[in-house]
């Protein structure tokens, strides 16, 4: 199937940070937040990436977890201190792709299709559970400051 065909099928939405995607699964069960508010104990998405698209620079109060089903390699950028981190999500285990890999709570991170043209389709899994108020879309002004070894990384995964 051609990436719009998958957008199609599974009915996804463009996403606020980029790409598309559908919610497939939010626990009925909750829990509290530092802040007073409630969290489903967990989420799931389909979340797909096409060509030039790209999940932008963000971050959220949960760990993520990301999980390859189809297409071209994913390429994932964290940024931490020192030099940014690159996770690649694939099928290919020999070229050190990931079939699964962990985003951990508060880091930013963006990811785009690795070889273009191309689309990636990933689920991803969130504990505890997305929630748009935990949703940080960055600004590149204030992570070229706060990472400025990484201005490459920060001006290519953050709208100008």
């Amino acid at each position: 199937m051609t990436a719009q065909e998958i957008i199609r099928h599974l009915q996804l939405l463009p996403h606020p940070e980029g790409g598309y995607y559908r919610e497939t699964y939010r626990s009925d069960a909750t829990l509290p937040t530092a802040e007073g508010h409630t969290r489903s104990v967990s989420t799931a998405i389909y979340y797909l990436l096409e060509n030039e698209d790209k999940s932008h620079f963000h971050r959220i109060k949960s760990d993520e977890l990301w999980f390859f089903h189809q297409g071209q390699a994913l390429e994932i950028v964290l940024l931490a201190p020192g030099q940014p981190i690159r996770l690649t999500l694939g099928p290919d285990f020999a070229a050190g792709e990931l079939p699964q890999a962990v985003i951990p709570a508060g880091v930013w991170f963006a990811a785009q299709v690795k070889h273009r043209p191309g689309f990636a389709l990933v689920s991803c899994t969130v504990a505890p559970g997305f929630d748009f108020a935990d949703f940080e879309l960055a600004e590149r002004e204030t992570l070229l400051r706060e990472f400025p070894q990484a201005a490459d990384v920060v001006e290519r995964f953050t709208k100008a």
